[in-house]
């Protein structure tokens, strides 16, 4: 079957827009074949600095024929409805038409037949309109072409369009059609230095063989796979490491055509700046990779940069511009550096004084005189120093004033860890000065020293109720003040470091320090309880756990604690994935759901116990006295915090249950047997109650 082969070469493509533009022309393209009746087997995409790329293999080489019925007017309706309707569907006469029989009556149907097209002639017509709506995050217009204004919007100038269609063992043809005067054909362009002849190009092997001639990689992983292994290479032939990055690798594969690596050098007295400012350095002004000895595991005084060209004086030139570029950057932030340290941390705090956090939530001084007074009390909670936590909120934000953390705004926390312990602060207090922003993701690692717990904990709670008290909640997509990353960090740090912690009553605390308070104070903490739930929920679905567990322990109310939440639902997971567990959940269920409709029907609930002198049969007597056990058990299991022992309390009703079901009617011609029974059956939910909700367990 016949590929398609699609190229738009331009001016250079900004690397963070390639891969996303490249999925797009996929997409763009392939919805629009699909749409059109021509399925294809299989489409990849292609993005490097100066082109987009598309093939798409197996298409049809034409489509099919379509044929529809369209209804028509009733037999017998006015002449102009029965020639609107011939004029529709083109046909000459009624007698073309069907007569279908319907119960309101006969109509006229019409049958439509279209013809399929030629698969090119469709690519003609959609490509143009694809390649002219296309939406790139940015847009330019440019100037006259054929003595007209551009019309185009293209992310950069758009010089050529190569577009093919054909078998693989003919001449393809090409795809005519023209975009802003740009023509279509089989030319492209190699490399703008090392290859810029014009290349005449036929199918997609063709094209990418040629142009790899051309000195041109055409796939973006190939290109990021030389850049690694030759990266990789290089520092170990020189006896060191190469500091892996691949965010960066991601960036620098999108500003080669050709990768080729090489090693440059700094200064040794650079090396007295902090490592993550080096690399800092390195890496924002100049896309480079910095090295490390693998010995000490400290950064050395080399770089590793990735050029365009093969140059002819083995790439001396390159490497001393790239020096050149580094060395007054590095020189700078040593500078800064050093005129930091010359400020103590807690020197810099009045400024925050000026320095509005949030117009309904004060100064950024405000906020941290909240965070210490939480962190005080979170301390003694989390088996921390009260006075080392207090010490590390007071200082923890200072170094967001620095000339380093200015100019460079991700080592925020780490400068202050730095800067902390040159000034002689206590290790914990220096760490936490750092760690107190982490988790910031589900790949982020948790703090674990007490000190930095009290600390997170308490900027992210502060963060959460504040906006939860000015009603600045997420909504959709939109969490603008990312307080679900913060819910999600309040539950590791919990989770991870095994705290006891009743979230209600830190949320009160946090509330208090406010100075603006909700509309109604009371219902704060747990609307904001509920709103953990869910990001716990998120948490357990993430690490392939039941989400719905979480519903079944927070239905019990007054569940505040996320340790004895998380072990709950976990202790309830293992049992439902027992036999034991899925027929009591079975049981429950069916339970529930008969008192649900005798409830309903009566208009009444069926609380209060039953009558023992009313069980006529051995397995209601059975049931009854399984249930009182087994909920006096595991009352007590729960009461001692082993959720397993509950569990396996719960596990003694499923015989009973069982018999139950199998022996008993519930529904008794006897109203007041009828009665005992489904107060009975309300006993068993309400022993289930013990561990969970059973009711929002899902099948």
């Amino acid at each position: 079957m016949p590929e398609l082969l699609l190229e738009l070469f331009s001016e250079e493509i900004p690397a963070r827009m390639q891969a996303k533009a490249a999925d797009d022309l996929r997409r763009l393209v392939t919805d629009k074949l699909v749409a059109e009746g021509l399925v294809y087997e299989g489409a990849k995409a292609f993005a490097t600095p100066r082109r987009l790329a598309l093939t798409v293999h197996g298409i049809p080489a034409r489509q099919p024929d379509l044929k529809t019925e369209r209804r028509g007017p009733k037999v017998g309706a006015p002449d102009a409805a029965v020639q609107g309707f011939l004029k529709a569907t083109g046909l000459k006469s009624l007698d073309e038409a069907k007569i279908q029989r319907d119960p309101k009556g006969d109509f006229y149907i019409g049958l439509i037949e279209k013809p399929g097209r030629d698969a090119i002639d469709v690519l003609a017509e959609i490509l143009p309109v694809i390649i002219r709506t296309f939406p790139w995050p940015k847009s330019m217009r440019w100037g006259a072409r054929s003595g007209r204004p551009g019309s185009l919007s293209w992310v950069r100038p758009l010089h050529a369009i190569t577009a093919t269609f054909g078998l693989e063992t003919e001449e393809p043809d090409v795809v005519k059609f023209e975009v802003d005067g740009i023509e279509t054909g089989q030319t492209t362009y190699g490399h703008r230095f090392m290859a810029p002849d014009a290349i005449s190009v036929r199918r997609f092997e063709d094209y990418e063989a040629k142009l790899k001639a051309a000195k041109v990689i055409l796939d973006p992983q190939a290109r990021k796979d030389i850049i690694f292994a030759d990266a990789k290479e290089l520092t170990f032939a020189q006896g060191f490491e190469l500091v892996e990055d691949q965010v960066l690798l991601d960036e620098v594969s999108g500003l080669v055509e050709w990768p080729v690596v090489m090693m440059g050098s700094f200064e040794a007295e650079y090396l007295a700046i902090p490592d993550e400012v080096i690399r800092a350095t390195i890496r924002n002004n100049q896309k480079c990779f910095v090295v490390k000895d693998p010995k000490t595991g400290k950064l050395t005084n080399k770089f590793v940069l990735t050029a365009n060209i093969e140059a002819t004086d083995g790439g001396k030139v390159i490497v001393s511009g790239n020096e050149r570029v580094i060395r007054p950057r590095l020189s700078d932030a040593k500078f800064f550096y050093e005129t930091d340290l010359k400020t103590k941390l807690e020197d810099r705090l009045p400024k925050f004084e000026q320095i509005v956090f949030h117009e309904k939530l004060g100064t950024q001084a405000a906020r941290i005189g909240r965070i210490e007074r939480l962190a005080a009390e979170i301390a003694p909670l989390v088996g921390a120093d009260g006075a080392k936590a207090t010490r590390a909120a007071h200082l923890a934000k200072a170094d967001l004033l620095t000339e380093v953390v200015g100019e460079f705004p991700e080592v925020q926390g780490l400068m202050g860890k730095y800067y902390a312990l040159a000034q002689g602060e206590d290790g914990s207090v220096a760490a936490a000065c750092e760690e107190h922003y982490k988790p910031q993701g589900p790949a982020d690692r948790v703090p674990t020293d007490p000190v930095s717990v009290a600390v997170a904990l308490a900027d992210k709670i502060d963060t959460l109720v504040g906006f939860w008290a000015i009603d600045e909640k997420p909504t959709g997509s939109k969490d603008p003040y990312a307080l679900r990353r913060a819910a999600l960090g309040v539950i590791r740090l919990i989770a991870e470091n095994g705290l006891r912690l009743s979230l209600t009553k830190v949320a009160a605390s946090a509330l208090a320090g406010l100075l603006v308070k909700p509309a109604d104070a009371t219902r704060l903490p747990s609307d904001l309880l509920a709103f953990f739930a869910d990001r716990l929920k998120v948490q357990l679905r993430e690490q392939g756990a039941r989400h719905d567990l979480v519903d079944a322990v927070f239905a019990l109310g007054g569940q505040d604690d996320l340790l004895m939440i998380v072990r709950r639902v976990e202790a309830l997971g293992k049992f439902l994935e027992s036999d034991d567990g899925k027929n009591l959940l079975a049981g429950t269920k069916r339970a529930s759901n008969i008192l649900s409709i005798e409830e309903k029907k009566d208009k009444r609930s069926f609380d209060g116990a039953p009558d023992a002198a009313l069980y006529g049969l051995a397995e209601e007597k059975a049931l009854a006295k399984a249930i009182g056990e087994v909920q006096a058990e595991a009352s007590a299991a729960v009461a001692k915090e082993d959720f397993a022992a509950a569990m396996s309390a719960m596990a003694k009703l499923r015989p009973p249950v069982d018999a139950f079901f199998d022996k008993v009617r519930v529904n008794d011609d006897d109203a007041k047997v009828r009665e005992n029974r489904l107060k009975l059956l309300n006993e068993i939910r309400s022993a289930t109650r013990a561990v969970a909700d059973f009711s929002k367990i899902q099948d």
